[in-house]
């Protein structure tokens, strides 16, 4: 019966205590790591947005909107002049930066998502087309080209007194709204040798990847560099199909070891701590001080024979009670799971929020082996 009411307690009140399994679980070496140079690159450009109902830049605080439309215009073979521009007024037209994702082997023809962001201070972009719009690299050269309806997932109504908006109006998607004009060349296949960049460095887990791999290669192709590198050799059988290779070493499965840690989220009293967390013996105190003052008005009324000038008054009545909750003083023995540490402090009855001090403090004695972080 007590042992339930302990557990209970560890899932009442303000904060969720997660039990996460550091070691137990096997992942696939997809998961834990990726290849070098596999990878997507950033495309940016500069367009314009048409077709808004008069949401879109103002001449007088936007005034390269002007000339990009102006110039926009003299390569359709509309010719403005140029004492005439500044005369010129577009409330349905919106300066935007549109950016997009080109995914690794990507190939000419393949359409790409892009978003679509306000660059000026247009209030909204619904209903609004993206114009042709070149997205470049960090090369300056251009990679794909995007055009088509912008979808921003809400709206806006206002009336004369009020309004209701949904989500960000100056911000937008189109889906497959990009075509890609440029591959980024790759002989992934011609390699001889692929790196593994592992996600989060930690010696052991490249050190079970590196064993795993040779297990079942069955041959010494893969060996660690460091704690976030593997080297894998091609075998002679996978020459000239790299790809091949790759794949029969993403569906490897590993158990990653993780570093003993406590996450402590002070702003809403959640505690997350892994399963390798030890604690050695150490004894903790935990007491409630309470103090409460208690306002009791008192009526003073004049005797029977009083004067004339006697008269009813209420005075004041302060009340201060000062006590403490019944102490208890718990040891807690060198811990074989976290189990222990989290029942043993909660059988001194501290909430949630009480266990994130208490955690605090047996850091500082050096009897919590694990790293403690604060977000």
């Amino acid at each position: 019966m007590f042992k339930n009411k302990l557990i209970m307690k560890i899932y009442i009140g303000l904060a969720l205590i997660f039990f996460i399994s550091g070691s137990a679980e096997a992942a696939r070496i997809k998961d834990l790591s990726g290849i070098k140079g596999v990878r997507s690159n950033q495309l940016i450009g500069f367009g314009l947005v048409i077709g808004l109902t008069k949401t879109g830049d103002s001449a007088v605080n936007v005034f390269f909107s002007i000339q990009a439309i102006a110039s926009m215009l003299k390569k359709l073979g509309v010719t403005i002049p140029s004492d005439r521009i500044g005369q010129l007024q577009f409330k349905n037209i919106a300066t935007v930066i549109v950016t997009a994702d080109l995914p690794a082997f990507a190939k000419h023809g393949d359409s790409i998502d892009v978003t679509v962001s306000s660059l000026g201070d247009a209030k909204s972009l619904q209903g609004g087309t993206l114009l042709m719009t070149p997205l470049k690299g960090t090369d300056n050269n251009t990679y794909a080209v995007a055009q088509g309806p912008i979808s921003i997932g809400g709206f806006s109504v206002q009336g004369a007194a009020r309004g209701v908006q949904k989500n960000h109006l100056t911000v937008g998607r189109i889906s497959n709204g990009a075509l890609v004009e440029k591959e980024i060349k790759s002989n992934f296949n011609i390699k001889d040798e692929i790196i593994l960049a592992l996600k989060k460095t930690d010696f052991t887990t490249a050190s079970r990847i590196t064993k795993a791999i040779n297990n079942d290669m069955k041959d010494e192709v893969a060996t660690m560099v460091d704690g976030r590198t593997v080297r894998i050799q091609i075998p002679k059988f996978y020459m000239n199909n790299a790809s091949d290779l790759v794949t029969k070493i993403e569906s490897i499965e590993v158990a990653p070891d993780t570093e003993a840690k406590v996450i402590i989220d002070e702003r809403t009293g959640t505690v997350v701590m892994g399963e390798n967390v030890r604690i050695s013996s150490v004894a903790v105190a935990h007491g409630a001080l309470f103090v409460q003052i208690k306002e009791e008005p008192v009526v003073s009324q004049p005797p029977a024979l009083a004067s004339e000038t006697a008269e009813t008054v209420v005075l004041p009545r302060t009340r201060i009670s000062v006590g403490e909750g019944e102490d208890k003083l718990l040891v807690i023995p060198k811990s074989v799971s976290l189990g222990d540490v989290v029942q043993g402090l909660n059988s001194i009855g501290v909430t949630p929020r009480d266990l994130i001090a208490i955690l605090q403090a047996i850091k500082s004695s050096g009897a919590l082996h694990a790293r403690l972080e604060l977000i």
